[in-house]
C-alpha cells in the first residue's frame, strides 16, 4: 500500500494566483457570474452567447457548454442557489427578455444547457409589454423555499414576482408592481440596476425597530437616483373577504449623485447592525453609504431574540407559514385583481403608512482611486472587501477601516509584456 504524503500539498503553492482563461467568445464579454461554490462560471457576450465553465479537481477550468441565448447583447447573468435542483442560470438580454436555463445532468458534455442545433433550452422566460427589462435580481428564501424575481424596465417600472417553484415563470404570482424611478426623457443616456438584499434576514437593529423578519429589501438605481425599498404587511378587504399581503414602500432615497450611476451593490453580512450600499458613478467616484434604522432605547425591550422579533417568528414557524397564505391570494378574479391594484402603480413616495419603518442614510466614503468613469462595483461574500472596475481596466479593492470608512487596499491590472528573444550562441 502506498504511503500517504505527510507534507503539505505543493500544488497550491506552485499554482498561479490567477487563472487566465481563453473564454472563446467572438465578441466582447459583457456579463459574468460565479455560482455559490465558485467552481462554475458563466460568461455572456455581446454576440448573445452564453458559455459555462467548470473548475475540475485538477484546478483547470474546462468548457461545459455554450449556446445562443439572446438575439443581442447579454446584460446580466446570475446563478440561482445550488440547493435548487437542477442548476438554474438566469439571463437578461438587450431585447428585454428574462430567461431561465436549466441544466440536464444526464446529458452529454456540451449539451447540458443547449440542444443539438446550438440553441439553449429555455425553461421559461418573461418580457414586459410596456418597456424592455434592463436589470434583474433573484432571491431564494431557504425557509419557505420561495423564489423572488425583481425586474426593472427601461421606463423605471419595477415588477417583483413570487413563486414556490423555480419553474415555470408563468406560474409565478405578482408580489408588487409599481413605478420605482422617474421615467427618463427621450434620448437621455440611461442605466438601471436592481439588487435584492443578499442577507437572509434584516439586521438586528432593523428587527428591533419593527422590520418583519421575512421583509424583502432591494435597492434600485436609475440615472442619478438610488432608492431602497422594503416590504410591509398589508391587509386588503374586498366583498367582506380579508386578504393578507405585502407591498414595497420607499425606505430611503439617496440623492448624492450628480452624474449617471452605472452600478449598485448591497453588502452581505449585516451583523454590524446596519446595511451598506455601494455605487459606481460616471464621475469616477465609488460611494459607500450606511443605512440605519433608528430605534428608541426606551422601548422596554432587551436584545433577546424573543423581544426583538416578538411574535413574528412564532407565526412564521406555525402551520400558516407552510400553507403559504400569500400564495393563495396571488390569482384572484379579474374584478378583484383590478380593485386590489387600483392606485398602486404610481411612484412610491415617503409616507407614514402603517408598517413603514424610519430609515436614515449616511455616506461613509467617497473613493476616487480610478480617476475615470466606474462601471462595476460589488462586495465579496462576507461584505469585507469592496471591488470596483473603471474605464482604465483596473480592479480596485477596498477594505473598511476601524472608524467605518473605506480605503483602497490593493490594485489589479492586466499588462501586455513583450517577450524578449533568447540570445543565440554564435560560437
Amino acid at each position: 500500500m502506498a504511503m500517504l504524503p505527510t507534507g503539505e500539498d505543493s500544488t497550491a503553492e506552485n499554482s498561479p494566483a490567477f487563472d487566465i482563461i481563453q473564454h472563446g467568445h467572438k465578441d466582447l464579454v459583457q456579463a459574468i457570474a460565479f455560482n455559490a461554490y465558485g467552481d462554475r462560471c458563466a460568461t455572456g457576450s455581446v454576440e448573445g452567447k452564453i458559455r459555462v465553465f467548470n473548475r475540475h479537481q485538477d484546478g483547470i477550468w474546462r468548457l461545459c457548454d455554450n449556446w445562443k441565448a439572446h438575439a443581442g447583447e447579454i446584460l446580466e447573468l446570475q446563478w440561482l442557489p445550488p440547493t435548487i435542483y437542477p442548476n438554474l442560470l438566469a439571463s437578461l438580454g438587450i431585447e428585454g427578455r428574462f430567461k431561465l436555463w436549466a441544466e440536464d445532468p444526464s446529458a452529454a458534455p456540451g449539451r447540458r444547457f443547449s440542444s443539438r442545433d446550438g440553441n439553449g433550452k429555455t425553461v421559461s422566460e418573461l418580457r414586459s409589454s410596456r418597456s424592455p427589462y434592463r436589470s434583474f435580481s433573484v432571491k431564494h428564501d431557504e425557509l419557505t423555499r420561495c423564489i423572488y424575481v425583481a425586474l426593472l424596465s427601461a421606463d423605471g417600472h419595477l415588477t417583483v414576482y413570487e413563486g414556490e417553484e423555480p419553474q415555470p415563470l408563468i406560474d409565478y404570482g405578482t408580489l408588487d408592481d409599481f413605478q420605482a424611478l422617474a421615467k427618463p426623457n427621450r434620448g437621455e443616456e440611461t442605466c438601471f440596476k436592481v439588487r435584492f438584499d443578499p442577507n437572509p434576514e434584516p439586521c438586528y437593529t432593523a428587527l428591533r425597530a419593527g422590520v418583519p423578519t421575512d421583509a424583502l429589501s432591494l435597492v434600485v438605481s436609475g440615472l442619478t437616483t438610488v432608492k431602497i425599498f422594503r416590504t410591509r404587511d398589508t391587509v386588503a378587504s374586498s366583498f367582506g373577504a380579508t386578504t393578507k399581503g405585502r407591498e414595497f414602500y420607499l425606505a430611503v432615497e439617496i440623492t448624492e449623485h450628480n452624474y449617471l450611476i452605472r452600478d449598485v451593490a448591497w453588502a452581505p453580512g449585516n451583523f454590524r447592525g446596519y446595511d451598506m450600499i455601494a455605487t459606481a458613478c460616471q464621475d469616477g467616484f465609488v460611494r459607500v453609504f450606511r443605512i440605519d434604522t433608528p430605534f428608541s432605547k426606551d422601548d422596554g425591550k432587551t436584545w433577546s431574540l424573543a423581544e426583538i422579533v416578538g411574535s413574528t417568528r412564532a407565526d412564521e414557524q406555525s402551520g400558516s407559514r407552510s400553507s403559504h397564505p400569500r400564495r393563495q391570494s396571488q390569482a384572484p378574479s379579474g374584478i378583484r385583481a383590478e380593485l386590489d391594484k387600483s392606485g398602486t402603480h404610481g411612484e412610491r413616495t415617503l409616507t407614514d403608512l402603517h408598517g413603514q419603518i424610519q430609515h436614515t442614510v449616511k455616506m461613509l466614503s467617497k473613493l476616487n482611486a480610478h480617476r475615470s468613469p466606474v462601471w462595476r462595483v460589488d462586495f465579496d461574500d462576507d461584505g469585507q472587501i469592496l471591488g470596483s472596475v473603471g474605464d482604465e481596466g483596473k480592479l480596485m479593492c477596498y477594505r473598511q477601516l476601524p472608524d467605518g470608512s473605506w480605503a483602497k487596499s490593493s490594485e489589479l491590472g492586466m499588462m501586455k509584456a513583450r517577450m524578449a528573444a533568447p540570445p543565440t550562441n554564435l560560437s
